[in-house]
């Protein structure tokens, strides 16, 4: 696999997961406890032996770029690298414009190391994915691009990508995002096949569009919107059905497992698949090892079995730091150090870490972000019409708790 440049976009706002986005970026958001939205990428390329990768970053990066140089360092090893590109505004005074001018604006770095494949993937899915298998297919066919792709409900064609592809595999159509009567899968007319937004590159391909492109002053600077509809025409690009990919280890339930955890109802939903008896995203993989940073804390601790007191977490997962003293934590995901006092009852919910659950608290089907603490005997969750009054509740239900908040006290 020599020759392959990888470039992950970890620079969008992420406005549809606000408030968890409103002070970090959303591939460092953190998920299923003891991980961040970004870990899981990267930890595609790396149990891919593809070392060679750079991270473009811009809004609210700090907090990613932290996590980064923590958890990511490569060193010592020659042409091995995970390095953090912050937008520097090389081609003008102006943010990158979309996700092409994202890539055209570091250009120097893909010409300064002359790789023969470019591969350009989001930085804020969950899924697991060898990457090397794409290459592969890529390669066989000769191809310009290489597109990744699923199916998803028709109903959700709104939100993605949509593919037409021949017996062969080859690209024939695409529309970015349909508005209406969409191009379905033949024999399964409710589904579309969906752009999962991750690119395999013939170099020279890819560097020729995005100058031409960025000639382009009325074009939006979007792979989806302008650099596809380039390329399609001439039939040298090629979809690869992820379904497909294999890894060692994997549970069937989980082949083809793919989440954009745009939405706080996804993120929730996303979150809550981990925590199943056979989970569709499996964490326990030893083949498929989930790199991340892990903070200096002791082991989760479960105290007290008295009559009604008794600490003890059915259906979750706890990561290291917490502390469940005489209390009941259900079907729930708890992040690093949080600490949830006697007799409090915690259900359906994900708490990020750094939390403090105060004696006799109810929360119920609630996304609590780090740094919070909840005063004794508060209710969240329990009454719908008081729970919109004092918190954002997603379209799903999902009591949403910003980061550093301090709940119940002087209410």
């Amino acid at each position: 696999m020599s020759g392959v440049l990888t470039m992950i976009l970890a620079g969008g706002e992420g406005t549809r997961l606000s408030p968890f986005t409103s002070l970090r970026a959303k591939p460092a958001v953190p998920f299923g406890g003891s991980y961040r939205i970004i870990d899981f990428v990267l930890n595609n390329f790396v149990n891919s032996d593809l070392l060679q990768i750079f991270v473009l970053t811009q809004f609210k990066s700090h907090s990613l770029m932290k996590h980064l140089s923590q958890a990511w360092r490569v060193t010592g090893l020659t042409g091995r690298f995970i390095d953090p590109i912050p937008a520097q505004m090389r081609t003008g005074k102006h943010w990158y414009q979309g996700t092409a001018d994202a890539i055209y604006q570091n250009l120097n770095l893909i010409e300064g190391l002359d790789p023969e494949i470019v591969c350009v993937f989001g930085g804020d899915h969950i899924y697991k994915m060898d990457v090397r298998q794409m290459i592969d297919y890529h390669r066989d066919r000769g191809a310009r691009l290489t597109v990744a792709a699923i199916p998803v409900p028709v109903d959700q064609a709104g939100d993605f990508g949509i593919i037409e592809m021949d017996e062969n595999g080859k690209m024939v159509g695409f529309e970015e995002k349909p508005k209406h009567s969409p191009k379905t899968i033949p024999g399964r007319p409710d589904h579309v096949l969906a752009s999962m937004g991750n690119y395999v590159f013939d170099s020279a391909t890819l560097v020729d569009c995005l100058k031409e492109e960025a000639e382009d002053k009325n074009s939006l600077h979007d792979f989806g919107h302008n650099i596809m509809p380039m390329l399609v025409p001439g039939g040298d690009v090629y979809v690869y059905d992820f379904s497909l990919n294999q890894i060692r280890g994997e549970p069937e339930t989980s082949q083809g497992y793919w989440r954009d955890v745009g939405t706080i109802d996804s993120y929730y939903n996303a979150n809550m698949d981990l925590i199943a008896v056979s989970p569709p995203f499996d964490l326990y993989n030893r083949y498929w090892p989930l790199r991340s940073y892990h903070p200096a804390v002791p082991p989760a601790k479960f105290v007290h079995d008295y009559a009604n007191r008794t600490g003890q977490a059915i259906s979750s997962s706890i990561s290291s730091g917490c502390i469940i003293s005489g209390a009941v934590v259900n079907r729930s995901v708890l992040g690093y150090r949080v600490h949830v006092h006697s007799h409090a009852y915690v259900d359906n919910c994900v708490i990020m870490g750094n939390t403090d659950i105060g004696s006799g608290c109810r929360i119920k089907k609630a996304i609590l972000d780090k740094d919070v603490t909840v005063a004794p005997d508060t209710a969240i969750g329990e009454d719908p019409v008081e729970d919109k009054k004092r918190f954002q509740v997603s379209e799903g239900g999902i009591v949403v708790i910003p980061k550093g908040s301090r709940i119940g006290f002087n209410e």
